[in-house]
């Protein structure tokens, strides 16, 4: 084992645990509630450029947990694992390994073909570590939960900008999907995806099936579409795609697709965090990269979960009468 032997962190000690990985441990042993997790290759850089180690990916969850964990649990979670780090490859891994530990809670899931796919869940701070450990630098779960997996709670959009178009156009077009949605008297929160666009989540009332939510959003996209002019696009092939506009991605509502969770690490290079914003900050014309591993922590403490209210079950909309 390369640097100092692992250490193993009491529990008592886990709430102060970001200031106990320090930078010159390859490895630790943490223990919660009596699940042993080690965390490996503490040292080992995810982002060279930046000076950030996986030790830091793991100690930024650590300090955000108590904010991020309400918004995964009882969700399946797909894993997209870096083992080398932002620049390098990923993959993506469904079935929780044989190797999981035995405390892990999964999510058996049916798919078409028959199979079911035991995915894991993130249901406490001990899964939380396991699975950053993993290499997952985001953070990919279901839209419904792990009790009903085919009927969601969100319906949400992704402005994803074409190569040649700014985020002052990704801004423009959350603000035109915002007014259209607020007037058609539906609930909804933006946040930074992290990397280039913007999700725009609606909480709504489970009840529609994961095909029913894909037809209401892929209606309000082509709505937003047809008045936005050379804006927006729903456009999904590339090769048809305008380079210079704004795809209003509503087929990441198909069953079984996942986007990067809230407050979750992106692989951009500028180790970007997936951030709620609020509408008035989108209008005042915020920069993504404002919004970064090394500044998110101290956001989230002085602003509080601004998603808090995606939790509730107060709120949500009533989808049923948009179908």
């Amino acid at each position: 084992m390369a640097g100092r032997r692992a250490r193993l962190l009491p529990r008592a000690l886990i709430p102060h645990a970001a200031r106990l990985l320090p930078s010159d441990l390859q490895t630790v042993v943490v223990d919660l509630d009596g699940k042993q997790v080690r965390l490996s290759n503490l040292q080992k850089p995810f982002w060279p450029a930046l000076g950030v180690t996986k030790g830091d990916l793991l100690r930024y969850y650590l300090t955000i947990a108590p904010t991020l964990l309400p918004h995964l649990r009882d969700r399946a979670m797909v894993m997209r694992r870096y083992p080398d780090g932002a620049e390098g490859a990923s993959f993506f891994m469904k079935q929780a390994p044989a190797s999981r530990p035995a405390w892990l809670e999964t999510c058996p899931v049916s798919h078409a073909s028959g199979k079911i796919v035991e995915y894991p869940m993130v249901q406490d701070l001990a899964s939380l570590l396991w699975v950053v450990n993993l290499g997952c630098i985001d953070l990919n779960q279901w839209y419904a939960r792990c009790d009903d997996p085919d009927r969601p709670d969100y319906l949400h959009f992704d402005l994803d900008p074409g190569p040649d178009a700014t985020f002052a156009r990704v801004r423009e077009t959350a603000l035109a999907l915002h007014e259209t949605l607020d007037a058609l008297r539906i609930t909804n929160y933006a946040k930074t995806t992290g990397s280039r666009g913007v999700h725009v989540y609606v909480p709504i009332v489970r009840g529609p099936t994961q095909k029913d939510v894909w037809r209401v959003a892929r209606a309000i996209a082509l709505e937003i579409v047809a008045a936005a002019g050379t804006l927006a696009t729903a456009e999904y092939s590339t090769a048809k795609r305008p380079s210079d506009r704004v795809l209003i991605d509503y087929n990441q509502n198909a069953w079984g697709q996942t986007l990067a969770s809230v407050y979750s690490v992106r692989p951009s290079a500028w180790a970007g965090v997936s951030m709620p914003v609020t509408w008035r900050e989108v209008t005042r014309g915020m920069a993504i990269e404002d919004f970064r591993i090394d500044t998110a922590a101290a956001r989230i403490k002085r602003r509080g979960d601004l998603w808090e209210p995606l939790l509730a079950r107060q709120g949500r909309v009533q989808l049923s009468r948009f179908q």
